[in-house]
């Protein structure tokens, strides 16, 4: 009951407040990118959602675009700007999302949505992560964010598909709040994000 019809009426409504009081820091954020970023302030990616419908996921841009002498763009860590750094280690970049929450292409709470490409590369137990709508903050998310690896990212995925419940989900948004406070796990171990899946023999 919660899953098919409290869980949606939770995130819109919820959605709503969150997105009331964040505001003047949508607002700020925006600002402070078009001016140091030289009017690039989102990102916009196709990502996988339930079922592996593809949406158009949004977020703030925390990067630029330059490229190397042969075209290709430069690592993340080259890429990544002073402010976008900040906006980053605050997650204020995961804020547009809330617009996808809103035109129900994603939760509040679920496993984060990761690249189309890694499609072809799950099994069937990694494929159980889109059985439910992709999330801006997950279980995995508040056991380590980027730090994790895959393996872990899985395991803690695939649980809360299958656990998931009213009180798992309030548990994961408030210690998704605390973990906000301490910027904890937000630059990956190999990267400034997350490093790149390979398939299920890296």
């Amino acid at each position: 009951m919660y899953r098919t019809l409290f869980k949606p009426v939770f995130d819109f409504f919820l959605t709503c407040v969150v997105f009331a009081l964040t505001s003047p820091l949508f607002l700020m954020v925006s600002l402070l990118l078009a001016l140091f970023q030289n009017g690039n302030i989102f990102f916009t990616q196709d990502r996988p959602g339930k079922n592996e419908r593809i949406f158009r996921l949004v977020k703030f841009k925390t990067m630029n675009d330059k490229k190397d002498k042969n075209g290709e763009l430069l690592p993340d860590v080259d890429r990544m700007t002073s402010v976008g750094i900040w906006i980053r280690k605050l997650s204020l970049d995961e804020l547009p999302q809330l617009l996808n929450v809103l035109k129900g292409d994603m939760s509040l709470i679920g496993p984060r949505p990761w690249l189309v490409e890694y499609l072809p590369l799950y099994n069937d137990y990694q494929r159980k992560r889109h059985l439910v709508k992709p999330g801006i903050t997950g279980w995995a998310q508040i056991h380590g964010r980027n730090q994790l690896d895959w393996g872990e990212r899985f395991k803690y995925d695939i649980y809360y598909v299958e656990n998931l419940s009213f009180t798992l989900d309030v548990k994961i948004f408030f210690l998704t709040i605390w973990n906000i406070f301490r910027a904890k796990g937000v630059s990956g171990k190999k990267s400034v994000t997350m490093h790149k899946f390979e398939g299920n023999n890296e």
